[in-house]
């Protein structure tokens, strides 16, 4: 592992903890109001000042550094199972099995499932929970966010689909699916976790822009891009207000120095 990736992993891991810790410390709310403390500067109380609200900033960075990163990371696992599982029967399977997955594949590449997310969102009642919209949202990425990676997975399993170990473990009697599962689909390890690692920061990004459209977790819940909402005006927003886009840009080159460079050898 190189230095950079270890500094990636640190700061990853102390970002992920202090974004739990906030939880532990009751006077950390990302909901209180400070009425007398209205869009306050920085202070020893308040480390990133408060917002027009009177809500601290520090405390808010906090529980959307939580949000985001969980549920980015289970939004790619979950993009990855289905990757997983329709790549690797895409490429396993020839014939009509293998040209009607890849022409869904292909389907789900060409359409702009940015716009889908917006309009899929938009769809939502106005009285869902926080909650309810956030995991509404990161599962509609992980519904939209296969198609990639499954190409990917497709072309690792082509390329295993004739070897030795498979032969052999067909001469045994296996299942051709127990042979894809048990057999083919961990020996693409490097590949999978190549692709869990990338999939990360494109829905960090993605989730981003649907926050700062409004379209994500409603208020007072906070994530990456609802907190960027603030800066709908940049050159009247406070210094401070720019934290989250500093911790988004960190996280998001992060998650690259950490994304494996997978390799086939057959």
């Amino acid at each position: 592992m190189t230095a950079r990736r270890i500094v990636a992993g640190v700061f990853l891991a102390v970002l992920l903890a202090g974004s739990f810790g906030a939880a532990v410390f009751p006077q950390l709310s990302y909901s209180a109001q400070n009425r007398e403390f209205t869009d306050a500067a920085p202070s020893l109380r308040f480390p990133l000042g408060t917002d027009e609200l009177g809500r601290d900033r520090l405390a808010r960075l906090l529980y959307a550094s939580c949000s985001s990163l969980l549920f980015s990371g289970a939004a790619s696992l979950g993009a990855l199972v289905i990757a997983a599982l329709l790549g690797g029967i895409a490429g396993y399977w020839s014939g009509w099995v293998d040209r009607c997955l890849l022409r869904a594949i292909d389907l789900m590449l060409s359409l702009p499932w940015l716009f889908l997310l917006l309009a899929a969102r938009a769809l939502l009642p106005l009285n869902a929970s926080p909650m309810t919209s956030l995991l509404v949202t990161y599962a509609l990425l992980a519904l939209l966010g296969w198609a990639s990676p499954a190409r990917v997975v497709r072309a690792g399993v082509r390329s295993f689909r004739d070897s030795e170990f498979v032969l052999q473990a067909r001469a045994e009697g296996l299942s051709e699916f127990r042979i894809l599962l048990r057999q083919v689909l961990p020996n693409l390890r490097p590949i999978l976790l190549a692709q869990f690692w990338t999939s990360i920061p494109v829905f960090i990004l993605t989730e981003a822009n649907l926050g700062f459209l409004g379209l994500s977790a409603g208020e007072p819940f906070p994530t990456w891009g609802s907190l960027l909402r603030e800066l709908q005006s940049p050159l009247l927003a406070r210094p401070e207000a720019f934290a989250p886009v500093v911790v988004i840009a960190l996280s998001v080159c992060c998650f690259r120095l950490m994304s494996p460079k997978a390799r086939l050898h057959v």
